[in-house]
């Protein structure tokens, strides 16, 4: 390792993570990354077996904090009241990854008559997810969602910085301030903020109803811009957006913060597919290039998209889910042999 080289804790989850976190490693070795990966657990099937307070071992949250980011293969979060705080939501709230940035973009194969480029932008750390809820009787629970001045600045924050940075002229903000008029308040008086902080970015507000049917019936209208939100308000919206593109395996994710990032697929673990080398890789494969360049591999991030790309669109080594029957391991070794050639010339 090069006395630059950075050090990523690498955390491969549960059901097909293990085998995505192979086909993710196998790529960027192809490349000759110079960030050192390092392997650790988390996640719902170790806790089944060792039990603890959170799904996430004192050995894995120490050398959490001792890289320099991290890569979080897909985990389960077991839907119920005893089981502990998602992997995710753990890391983002303890080293404070406010930004969870969602792309949205089409591949030509995939989607010949639409065509989708625009970046979602989520608050990470508060609203529902602060998981502040509470039985008022056997029948009868309350949840509460926190907003935070500082909560809803950070994010405002990052989404105007990346607009600018990336030239995007527009941005939605997505409320639902007629109704949630005290907490969405707080999130709408920090983006007019922003508004004028920063002239020449056209801000527009949806409701998020509206919002759910307008990305199903005219996603193009949100091309060259940024969605942003509160935290579950954007989850669904992302979720939503991604069904347009082919794929919920082909939607990578970043949670960054201030000093410190987290890198993941935004798909679940999909436990029912689990050893069967089946699943798409390309979230997993685009998510590990994307935290070599927040690690300074720009080169091998570029390369990697790119191939991907190809391989998408060529369509001869891809998954079931986009069309072919190319097994998980195999539309890596594609994706990495081209990545290497793209970098070689």
């Amino acid at each position: 390792m090069s006395v630059l080289a950075k050090q990523a804790a690498v955390i491969k989850g549960d059901g097909t993570g293990p085998e995505l976190v192979n086909a993710m490693m196998h790529v960027l070795k192809s490349c000759n990354s110079q960030t050192e990966l390092i392997l650790c657990e988390a996640g719902s099937e170790q806790w089944e077996k060792y039990g603890g307070a959170t799904y996430i071992p004192d050995t894995t949250m120490k050398l959490l904090e001792e890289s320099n980011a991290c890569y979080k293969g897909p985990t389960t979060t077991i839907p119920k009241p005893n089981a502990p705080r998602s992997v995710a939501v753990t890391i983002r709230q303890k080293f404070e990854l406010y930004s969870n940035i969602r792309p949205i973009k089409t591949y030509d194969r995939l989607s010949p008559n639409k065509k989708l480029n625009f970046v979602c932008f989520r608050e990470a750390t508060e609203g529902l997810y602060a998981g502040i809820e509470f039985k008022i009787s056997d029948d009868a629970a309350i949840a509460i969602r926190k907003i935070t001045r500082k909560g809803c600045q950070r994010i405002v924050s990052a989404a105007f910085s990346y607009a600018k940075k990336h030239n995007l002229k527009k941005i939605f903000a997505i409320t639902k301030r007629n109704i949630l008029k005290e907490t969405d308040g707080i999130f709408w008086s920090e983006v007019e903020k922003g508004i004028r902080e920063s002239p020449g970015i056209d801000v527009e507000e949806y409701y998020i109803d509206n919002m759910t049917q307008q990305l199903v019936k005219n996603p193009e209208r949100f091309n060259d811009s940024i969605l942003l939100s509160t935290n579950l308000f954007m989850d669904i919206i992302s979720e939503c957006a991604s069904g347009n593109i082919g794929s919920i395996g082909n939607v990578y994710s970043a949670n960054i913060g201030d000093s410190y990032a987290m890198f993941e697929p935004a798909h679940g673990s999909a436990p029912k597919y689990k050893d069967m080398d089946k699943v798409n890789p390309t979230a997993a494969i685009l998510s590990g290039a994307w935290m070599v360049e927040y690690l300074g591999e720009s080169q091998i991030k570029d390369a990697i998209f790119s191939a991907t790309e190809q391989v998408i669109n060529e369509g001869k080594y891809v998954t079931y889910d986009i069309g072919g029957n190319t097994p998980t391991s195999k539309m890596a070794d594609a994706i990495a042999e081209i990545a290497k050639q793209k970098l070689s010339k």
